[in-house]
């Protein structure tokens, strides 16, 4: 036990000082204004209001309110200091790492292989993303919960206790509150059923001469008690797919990107994450979705993961943590290869947050199995954990410090990757915000060159165009992006904007109208119609507006500003 606490310690001390650069860094572009700082409702803290808003919003086409009240916790203690923020996914990615040592040695009683695995799921640059940005919140927080609910599971396979069974069923409720991608964790617990936990195997001796009736029996009984856990399941992903719909439009279509084109993504990504798993180099925040594959690529991908299936269930009786591990990984990752895509991205290095363990194991338990037969293997072992480790350490720290802002960040992201539009976009988007509005456009136009149709090069061009008072330009570019998404709110309510600026009230009026159909419970655009009707003079409808901007959002001052003047009849001109 002393043991096991030092080296918790000690993997918790790692983990921190590796990551620890990044409490210096700043919220970034890319999601952190809709988790934190342009998110009204958790700039409110914990209350009522706000605690409600968590469990019925379906903000970034996700539900994880558990996600949004550690936010709104952080705002309380931290404000708009980013410091906090990365300091909590820090120590939280530091219990997770705790959390997987613990419980890969309470199952397996191999304290230093575990050890092993938990340090190199801290350290592996493949996890910087899920850590250093702030907005994967719900990555760190769903792994707290998911290692919780494995360890709590062990405990009521050990013990067959009710307690610890509920336990962790509450458990998984609360992870896949963090993040639906908590799924695929019944299956997992099956794996674990087959190894470490050896609960296939018949017991009783009347079953031995049956073994194969044994096991059937066997996995159905598990099948059995894990059916709460599938029902949970069942309603998350329900919850889920409904809020991928309604919230962002994200969930691409069959139109978008054909099914063909996926299978072919989805076989060609699970190779490339064994390959950046073992050889993590050239790593960006956004991989782009080719618009083909070759043939060779498709089929050496599609044999490499059936001989590797095929070998790890021919071995399963003889090395089962190859099959449990190769297993976890491909099942882990199922949500998110892209059969059900959401985004623009083929993949992502967030997503191997939990799917790494398997591969991790695999490597630990195996490597330890082929060097059992050598002189000195723990000298050997020692010497080659110690150097794998410090490699990783400075492979992490490195990837680390691209995630110091958002200019640095994708402009690594386009040294590394090609035809990026996305990163060229937030390149412009970062320059723009620097007043660099001229390299900006430039950045726009060639993520538009790469990709014509894309929609948020399209409106941040028209965002740049208004912010030099070109605005046939921009109110060009802005119907681009409304006829490739006529439902974003967005588009539509910068369109108003650009009339508003132009001083074509009436269209403005229109956009802002169409903008509250898709939205109704905006308090920004009530604001920019009430503007627009105060311009005109209309006083009765300037203060509607108003007052429904403040009934949405008490704290709205600007509004509450512009309220009180149109009731003196003291117009002034408010430009959007």
């Amino acid at each position: 036990m002393r043991r096991v606490i030092l080296l918790s310690l000690a993997l918790l001390c790692i983990t921190i000082a590796i990551y620890y650069q990044a409490t210096g860094f700043n919220f970034i572009l890319l999601d952190d204004n809709d988790y934190v700082t342009s998110n009204a409702h958790v700039m409110e803290g914990l209350s009522f209001e706000s605690i409600k808003w968590a469990f019925m919003s379906n903000v970034s086409g996700h539900w994880h309110p558990l996600t949004w009240l550690s936010l709104m916790m952080d705002y309380q203690f931290f404000g708009l200091d980013p410091m906090g923020y990365h300091l909590t996914n820090i120590v939280i990615h530091g219990f997770n790492t705790v959390l997987l040592f613990v419980t890969l040695n309470y199952m397996t009683k191999a304290l230093w292989r575990s050890a092993f695995v938990a340090v190199l799921f801290a350290l592996h640059p493949l996890h910087v993303e899920s850590v250093a940005w702030i907005s994967e919140r719900k990555d760190v927080l769903s792994g707290f919960f998911w290692m919780l609910t494995v360890l709590s599971y062990i405990a009521y396979v050990k013990s067959s206790k009710t307690y610890t069974y509920f336990l962790s069923l509450t458990f998984f409720v609360c992870g896949l509150m963090s993040k639906s991608m908590l799924v695929t964790l019944p299956l997992t617990m099956i794996l674990l059923d087959f190894w470490p936990l050896n609960r296939f195997s018949p017991r009783e001796k009347a079953l031995e001469e049956y073994k194969l009736m044994g096991r059937v029996f066997a996995l159905f009984s598990f099948l059995k008690e894990k059916i709460p856990f599938f029902v949970c399941v069942l309603i998350s992903m329900t919850a889920t797919i409904y809020a991928m719909g309604k919230g962002t439009g994200q969930l691409k279509t069959f139109g978008e990107i054909p099914f063909g084109l996926r299978i072919e993504n989805v076989i060609t990504a699970y190779v490339k994450y064994v390959k950046n798993t073992f050889w993590p180099t050239d790593l960006a925040c956004f991989y782009p979705f080719p618009d083909s594959f070759s043939l060779w690529q498709v089929f050496g991908s599609l044999f490499f993961i059936l001989l590797v299936s095929a070998l790890t269930i021919w071995g399963r009786r003889r090395y089962p943590y190859l099959a449990v591990g190769w297993f976890w990984f491909l099942i882990t990752l199922l949500p998110v290869i892209g059969l059900i895509q959401v985004g623009d991205q083929s993949m992502a290095d967030r997503y191997t947050y939990i799917p790494l363990i398997g591969l991790f194991i695999m490597v630990t338990w195996g490597i330890t199995d082929l060097t059992k037969n050598l002189q000195r293997q723990p000298v050997i072992l020692a010497l080659t954990a110690s150097q794998l480790i410090f490699a990783s350490a400075i492979l992490t720290s490195n990837q680390l410090s691209f995630w110091r802002d958002e200019l640095t960040l994708f402009r690594h992201a386009l040294e590394v990757t090609k035809r990026n539009y996305f990163a060229h976009t937030h390149v412009g988007v970062a320059l723009l915000n620097q007043g660099n509005t001229d390299i900006a456009i430039q950045e726009f136009q060639k993520a538009i060159s790469i990709k014509p149709n894309y929609v948020l090069a399209h409106n941040d061009l028209g965002a740049a165009y208004a912010k030099q008072s070109k605005y046939d330009q921009a109110i060009t570019e802005f119907q681009t992006a409304i006829t490739i998404n006529p439902r974003a709110v967005v588009f539509h309510k910068n369109l108003g904007d650009t009339f508003a600026q132009q001083g074509n009230l009436y269209a403005a009026i229109r956009e802002y109208q169409i903008a509250l159909t898709l939205n109704p419970g905006s308090a920004e655009i009530h604001f920019y119609l009430g503007n627009a009707f105060a311009r005109l003079g209309n006083i009765d409808a300037a203060v509607k507006e108003y007052q429904t901007a403040l009934a949405i959002n008490a704290n709205f001052s600007q509004a509450q500003t512009n309220l009180e003047t149109v009731l003196n009849n003291r117009l002034g001109v408010y430009r959007p």
